[in-house]
């Protein structure tokens, strides 16, 4: 798998509107965040290769441009707030590749219910244009329960307390490997530690030092990871207070503090 970490801020990105960077320095690059999604790589020999992206930020199209993203196969929603969902219209290119193929869409009850009413025609078609995606509502699940897709992928999913809502974090697996995202949680279930146990890499929130009422601050991350024993953590959903190399400073070798177009291989 070929992780490629597409953005990394908040609702609000960095900077600002207003050119407001914080403590940022703006003339570290790593600082410059476009909001949070995630492209999962999995090539396949037998040519059901998975291309998999992780919510639709309204910074979707110039990440799959800035990353040289030209093919999808599926898109995870994590929840509907504005900053995950918002850049769904820029999925149609993709389907124009694939002969008008709808792309496989997978997400809890409650964010495929919000996402077909504000979005219905992405999923119904409209107007003479072919749908975007066909959704599969996903079950609050164990790994025992992981749907497989393309490529032999397993994917399992997992609610998690998002102030008064609820986010959905995932597990993907592939031959042994596995990343979890786990964005937009306020508190840890053992649900959550359950799913992401000894996963390769945590993709987790992260928003700022101090609490939060909606989002982790970064001792709740950590814990995390700590508790779910992972082998590394990477920090997304940055805000303005997290200069990327302060924090890396801070952190060490406990995590790695994520930047948009961030890469590994597993």
């Amino acid at each position: 798998m070929k992780l490629t970490l597409l953005g990394c801020g908040t609702s609000a990105g960095v900077p600002r509107i207003g050119n407001d960077w914080g403590d940022c320095d703006p003339k570290e690059p790593r600082n410059r965040r476009s909001r949070v999604s995630l492209h999962i790589e999995i090539p396949s020999e037998a040519g059901d290769s998975a291309s998999i992206i992780i919510d639709t930020s309204p910074d979707l199209r110039n990440q799959c441009l800035d990353n040289d993203i030209h093919d999808l196969t599926h898109v995870l929603w994590t929840h509907d707030h504005a900053d995950h969902c918002h850049g769904i219209d820029d999925l149609r290119p993709f389907v124009f590749r694939r002969k008008s193929q709808p792309l496989q869409g997978y997400a809890r009850p409650y964010t495929a219910d919000a996402l077909n009413r504000r979005f219905g025609y992405v999923f119904a078609g409209d107007g003479g244009y072919v749908s975007i995606a066909d959704m599969t509502v996903m079950e609050n699940t164990g790994r025992d329960r992981a749907v497989t897709v393309a490529a032999n992928v397993e994917i399992a999913a997992v609610d998690q307390p998002h102030g008064p809502v609820q986010s959905t974090g995932f597990r993907i697996s592939h031959h042994g490997k596995s990343v979890c995202y786990a964005t937009d949680f306020s508190e840890i279930t053992d649900d959550m530690v359950s799913l992401y146990k000894g996963c390769d890499y945590l993709i987790s929130d992260c928003l700022r030092r101090e609490p939060h009422p909606t989002h982790a601050h970064l001792a709740l991350a950590l814990e995390l990871a700590e508790r779910s024993e992972v082998a590394h953590v990477v920090l997304t959903h940055l805000d303005k207070s997290m200069d990327y190399r302060t924090l890396c400073a801070e952190v060490g070798n406990r995590a790695i503090v994520g930047y948009d177009g961030w890469q590994v291989d597993l």
